[in-house]
This record gives structure tokens, C-alpha cells and sequence, in this order.
């Protein structure tokens, strides 16, 4: 018989990728069965899924007793939460994330994935005092490990995604466009394609879980800066595209109110200690070189995605 897949907000970007690069793979697919959660079933892009196969179950973050029905005779659970910028993203991690891994252990699922970021306050000294999603996620993390079933854990890069949304190039005035921004141009991010690419580091564990136990993929496909990102930018879209640095507080007047403090120091955090802290280039490296397949570059993430500029 085959095991039992749990994959936590499979509609999601995350959820979804797992769920496609599973059904994919020949080895994968025969291995393990997949059922998916969501909160609408009813919705579209659940329905999607029934029909590739999918069992597709209702449960909410807040509902304990959904979570445990969800998770009831599961192999592997992948479980990521949703960051909300309400001013309280870090209260709201570690309450879902917590409450994700009780359920897990309840129903005594033996196998889990958690989708996990870096303690950026801790690796900043104390110093970064606003890095809510980072911090909370990094302490369910350390929560997971406490706990009676063997871990692994996916923390996602930059998302490339966000290059066509809120980090999307504006018009500089003049005919051409520009990626505006407070920190230097040769910070790097590690991008990943999220919606494409998270399965194939999931696909890795599940593929050999006891080589990647206790593990933490730093996950992105390469380290690039802003200056390379604008470079890429150019390339797919044939427009000028320019990496303009702005003051802080000048580019803090752009976000909303409770979002700036923790972006702006999200990014300092980025710029100053590295998006993984010490040794960031070596373990986007190493964590590459497992994935299970070609990752996307962000040149092929323009090309599939073209920028829509004005």
C-alpha cells in the first residue's frame, strides 16, 4: 500500500508545488498517496486537485479538531502557515505553527516537514527587533525538534513571485523603470520559484527521509543582487529597467503602517547578516545541489512570468 501524504494549504504556492512534483514522479507517485487540506473544498482551485487524483479534506489553522482529522493516518505531514501583517505575524506563527505540529503528534503522525525561516533576531544580536514571521517560524522550528516524530525543514528563499506583485519595477519618469529600494544594490537574495520549485527539495525528503532528518534546506535556487535582478529584468522585458536606492525613511512612506517596520527591517536584516546568517552563500549551495530536479532560474521565471510595465 502506498503512504499517506499530508499536505498542509495544498492550494497554496508551497502546498501546491509539493502536490504537483509528487504526482510527477515516477518513483514518488507510486509511493505515496496525497491528500490535500484547504478551508473551501468547494473553491476552484481545490476542485483542481480532486481531479488530479487529490483527496481533498476541509480544515482550518484555528479548528484542532480538523487538524487532527486532516492529519489521521499520515505518514508525512508537509505543514507551512501563512505570514499575516497585522502588526502581531510573530503571535500568529508560532500559534499556527504549534498548533499544526500538537495535531501531528496527537494523531501520532511519524514524519514531518515543517516550512521554517531563520531566527533573524537571535543571529542579529537582539538587534532586530521586528522580525515577526521569521522569529516565530524559527521558534516552532525549535518546538518541532522537542517533540516525538522525526523532522525535516524547507526555509524558502525570496520569492521570485513577489517580482510581480509588491517588488514589482515602477516608471522612473523619464520612459524608463525602476526597482526601488533602501539597501544596497549588491544585497542578494536567494530567490526561489516557489510555486514550482518547493516540491523538488519536499520530493528529496520524501524520497530519504533519514539523510535529510534534522536537516534545514536553505532553499533558492541561486543568490543574486539587486543589481543582477534589474539585469534579468532588462533582458525579459526589453525595457530600461534601473536599481534605484532610496533613504529609508523615504521608501518606509511607501508601506503601509503595519508593515513597514517589519520589511524595512527584514531587508536591513537581508543586507546586514546574510538571508541565512553565517556561511548564507555555502548552504543555498548545498541545498541546491539536493533538489530533486533542474530548478528555475530567475531568467526563466521572467520568461514564463513576463514583467507587465506600464
Amino acid at each position: 500500500m502506498s503512504k499517506l501524504l499530508v499536505v498542509f494549504s495544498a492550494t497554496g504556492q508551497q502546498g501546491g508545488s509539493v502536490v504537483d512534483t509528487v504526482l510527477g514522479d515516477a518513483q514518488l507517485s507510486k509511493e505515496y498517496s496525497i491528500r490535500g487540506t484547504t478551508r473551501d473544498p468547494s473553491k476552484n482551485n481545490a476542485q483542481e486537485l480532486a481531479n488530479k487524483g487529490v483527496e481533498v479534506v476541509k480544515a482550518d489553522i484555528d479548528d484542532a479538531a480538523s487538524l487532527k482529522k486532516a492529519f489521521e493516518g499520515a505518514h508525512v505531514v508537509f505543514a507551512s502557515t501563512v505570514t499575516v501583517y497585522d502588526g502581531k505575524a510573530y503571535e500568529h506563527e508560532v500559534a499556527h505553527g504549534r498548533a499544526l505540529a500538537d495535531a501531528a503528534v496527537a494523531v501520532g503522525v511519524p514524519f514531518y516537514i515543517y516550512s521554517t525561516l531563520p531566527n533573524a533576531g537571535k543571529i542579529s544580536g537582539g538587534k532586530l527587533k521586528n522580525m515577526g514571521h521569521f522569529d516565530g517560524k524559527a521558534e516552532v522550528e525549535q518546538y518541532i525538534r522537542t517533540l516525538p516524530l522525526k523532522s525535516a525543514f524547507f526555509a524558502p528563499g525570496s520569492f521570485m513571485s513577489n517580482f510581480s506583485a509588491t517588488m514589482a519595477p515602477h516608471p522612473a519618469g523619464d520612459g524608463t523603470y525602476a526597482l526601488f529600494n533602501f539597501v544596497s544594490p549588491e544585497t542578494k537574495l536567494p530567490l526561489i520559484h516557489t510555486a514550482r520549485d518547493t516540491g523538488k527539495w519536499i520530493g528529496a525528503i520524501l524520497a530519504d527521509f533519514p539523510k535529510y532528518e534534522g536537516k534545514v534546506f536553505s532553499a533558492a535556487t541561486a543568490l543574486y543582487t539587486f543589481n543582477e535582478i534589474v539585469d534579468s529584468m532588462n533582458r525579459s522585458s526589453g525595457k530600461s529597467v534601473a536599481y534605484r536606492q532610496l533613504p529609508e525613511e523615504t521608501w518606509r512612506g511607501f508601506l503601509p503602517p503595519t508593515m513597514k517596520d517589519h520589511v524595512a527591517e527584514m531587508l536591513q536584516y537581508i543586507q546586514d547578516y546574510g538571508y541565512y546568517g553565517d556561511n548564507t552563500e555555502e548552504k543555498v549551495k548545498w541545498s541546491a545541489e539536493q533538489a530533486r530536479g533542474k530548478l528555475v532560474t530567475l531568467d526563466e521565471y521572467f520568461q514564463a512570468n513576463p514583467l507587465i510595465l506600464a
